[in-house]
C-alpha cells in the first residue's frame, strides 16, 4: 500500500508530519536529544529492526534533521547528530512529553522536564515571543499566512468560525 505524501500540501503541520510523522522517527529524535548518536545505541534503546532503523535514519538525514559523521573508516561507521532543523524539533518533543504525562501516564510521570539550575520540575507552555503572553485557546486564533492558497484560506476560515 502506497503512503500518501503530504509534501505538496500547504499546511505546515502536514509538511512537518511528512518529515517526522512516522513514530520511529520521533523516537529516534527523542533518543538523539538524550545523546545517542550511533546505530547500535538507537537499536538497543528502541529494540527496532535494523532494516527499519536504517530506513528511518536515512530519511531523517535526507530531510535534514540528522547529519551523518564518519567515526570509523574500516568498516565504515557513522554517528547521527542533530542538525539545527533537528534541534528545532525540541519544543515539539517537550509538548508531546507534557501532553503524554498529563493524559497517558496513570502510573505517574517517568520523564519530566527540569530546570537545569534548580532541579525543579518545569511546566512547558507555549508563549508568544513578541508579547510574552501565554498562548491559550481563548486568546489566539489560527489565521491564514501570506502564502495561503484557496484551500488553506477555506480551512482557516472554517476554524475561525467555530
Amino acid at each position: 500500500m502506497q503512503r500518501k505524501s503530504f509534501s505538496s500540501m500547504q499546511c505546515p503541520i502536514a509538511r512537518s508530519l511528512e518529515r517526522v510523522g512516522e513514530w520511529w522517527s520521533i523516537l529516534i529524535l527523542r533518543d538523539a536529544f538524550f545523546g545517542l548518536t550511533r546505530f547500535d545505541e538507537f537499536q538497543k534503546s528502541l529494540d527496532i529492526a535494523p532494516n527499519m532503523l536504517t530506513r528511518r535514519l536515512n530519511a531523517l538525514v535526507e530531510e535534514g534533521l540528522l547529519e551523518r559523521h564518519l567515526y570509523c573508516e574500516k568498516p565504515p561507521r557513522y554517528e547521527y547528530r542533530l542538525t539545527q532543523r533537528g534541534r528545532d524539533f525540541r519544543p515539539v518533543l517537550l509538548a508531546l512529553l507534557t501532553w503524554g504525562n498529563k493524559h497517558f501516564c496513570p502510573e505517574g510521570e517517568s520523564i519530566v522536564l527540569l530546570d537545569a539550575q534548580t532541579g525543579q520540575n518545569a511546566d512547558p507552555v507555549l508563549v508568544d515571543a513578541v508579547t510574552g503572553k501565554y498562548i491559550n485557546e481563548k486568546g489566539y486564533i489560527i489565521g491564514a499566512g501570506p502564502a495561503a492558497d484557496e484551500t488553506t484560506l477555506q480551512r482557516v476560515a472554517g476554524a475561525v468560525a467555530k
